[in-house]
C-alpha cells in the first residue's frame, strides 16, 4: 500500500504511542527518560530482538500482526528464562510503504498484545528510513533474585523437553508464500503461526521451578537444544520420532516421501517460540501436571550426556542434520 497521510514523529508519538505508555514509569512518553522502580527481592531481566522486513516479516504481512510478533518473539525470550514481562521499549524506523494507516495498524497490533500480556510501553524512538522497514523491541522482566534460569546448568542424565509443537514456524512461512500444499484451514492456522507465534508466558513460573537450562526455540529446534548442550558443556540426545507435530504438521509429514528428511526440516525450520530445556527425571511428573492444568503440550525428546553435540536420532539410527537452525549473519 502506498504512503498516504504520512504523519510525522511528533504526531506518531502523541496520537498513536503515547496512548499505550505507562503513565508513571514511561512518564507518558513526555520525557527523555523512563525511571523503573526499584523492586526488592527482584532481578531485572532484559530481552532485544529486532524484526527486518523481507528477513523476519514478508513486505505484505498486515502490519498489526507485525507489531504482536515484534512483541511475542521478546515475550518468548523472556518466558524461557523463567521471568514475569512488565514493559518494553521500542524502535520504530520506518519504511516509505509505512504510511498512517499502517502505523496506526502497528499501534493497535501494540495495543492488543499489551491487554493480553500485561505490559506496557516505557519509552524508545521513531524515525522514517528509506529501506525496508524494521522494528526493535527490549523488553523488560522480574524474576526472583538469583532465579534466572540459563541456558547452561544442564547437568548429564537430564531430560529433554519441549513445549507445544515444532515445526509450525517453519510450515506458516511456506503457507505467507504460498507454498504449503494443505487445506485451506490448516493453510490459515501456520500462516498464524507464524505471524502471531504463542509466548508460553503462563509456563515461566514452572521453568523457573523445575528447569535446569532453558531456551526459545527460535532459530530452529535442533540449533537451539544445540546451544543448551553447548552452554551446558554436554551432548544432547533428539529423537526425532518424538517430535510434536500440531494437525497441520502432522498432515504435511504424512505426505512427504522421505519421512526423515521432512522430519529434519520440521525441527530446523525455526520461529516456533517454544520453550526447550533441560531438567531432571524426578521432576517429570511435576512438569506433566503444571502443564496439563495450563493446557499445554509438553514432549520429552531425549536427554543430556557426557560429550558435545547434539545426536539427532530417527527410530534409533543416527541422523545426519547439515544445518541446524537459523543464523543471524
Amino acid at each position: 500500500m502506498p504512503a498516504i497521510d504520512v504523519a510525522g514523529e511528533f504526531e506518531t508519538i502523541e496520537w498513536l504511542l503515547r496512548p499505550l505508555a505507562h503513565g508513571e514509569w514511561g512518564r507518558g512518553l513526555a520525557d527523555d527518560v523512563a525511571v523503573l522502580p526499584a523492586r526488592p527481592g527482584f532481578d531485572l531481566v532484559l530481552t532485544q530482538d529486532a524484526l527486518v522486513e523481507g528477513v523476519h516479516f514478508l513486505p505484505d504481512d498486515p502490519m498489526d500482526t507485525v507489531a504482536q510478533k515484534l512483541l511475542r518473539v521478546n515475550l518468548s525470550d523472556l518466558a524461557a528464562k523463567g521471568a514475569e514481562a512488565f514493559g518494553y521499549l521500542l524502535t520504530c524506523a520506518w519504511s516509505p510503504r509505512c504510511g498512517w494507516p499502517e502505523r496506526v495498524a502497528f499501534a493497535e497490533g501494540l495495543k492488543r498484545d499489551q491487554d493480553e500480556f500485561g505490559v506496557a510501553l516505557m519509552g524508545g524512538d521513531t524515525v522514517s528510513m528509506p529501506g525496508p522497514a524494521t522494528f526493535s523491541a527490549t523488553l523488560l522482566g522480574w524474576v526472583p533474585k538469583g532465579r534466572t534460569v540459563a541456558r547452561r546448568g544442564a547437568r548429564a542424565g537430564d531430560l529433554l523437553f519441549v513445549t507445544g509443537t515444532i515445526g509450525d514456524g517453519g510450515l506458516g512461512l511456506m503457507a505467507a508464500q504460498g507454498r504449503l500444499p494443505l487445506e485451506p484451514e490448516r493453510v490459515a492456522a501456520m500462516l498464524d503461526r507464524y505471524r502471531r507465534p504463542s509466548p508460553r508466558h503462563d509456563f515461566a513460573e514452572v521453568i523457573r521451578a523445575h528447569a535446569t537450562a532453558s531456551v526459545d526455540v527460535s532459530d530452529g529446534l535442533v540449533a537451539d537444544v544445540g546451544r543448551l548442550a553447548t552452554a551446558s558443556g554436554l551432548a544432547a540426545e533428539l529423537d526425532l520420532e518424538k517430535l510434536p507435530l500440531s494437525s497441520a504438521g502432522a498432515a504435511w509429514f504424512e505426505g512427504r516421501v522421505d519421512p526423515e528428511a521432512a522430519l529434519v526440516d520440521l525441527a530446523t525450520g525455526g520461529d516456533d517460540y517454544e520453550i526447550a530445556f533441560a531438567a531432571p527425571a524426578s521432576a517429570e511428573g511435576p512438569l506433566r501436571r503444571e502443564a496439563e492444568r495450563r493446557h499445554l503440550r509438553l514432549t520429552r525428546l531425549g536427554r543430556f550426556t557426557e560429550g558435545a553435540g547434539v545426536a539427532a536420532r530417527w527410530q534409533g539410527r543416527p541422523v545426519v542434520v547439515r544445518k541446524a537452525g537459523w543464523t543471524h549473519v
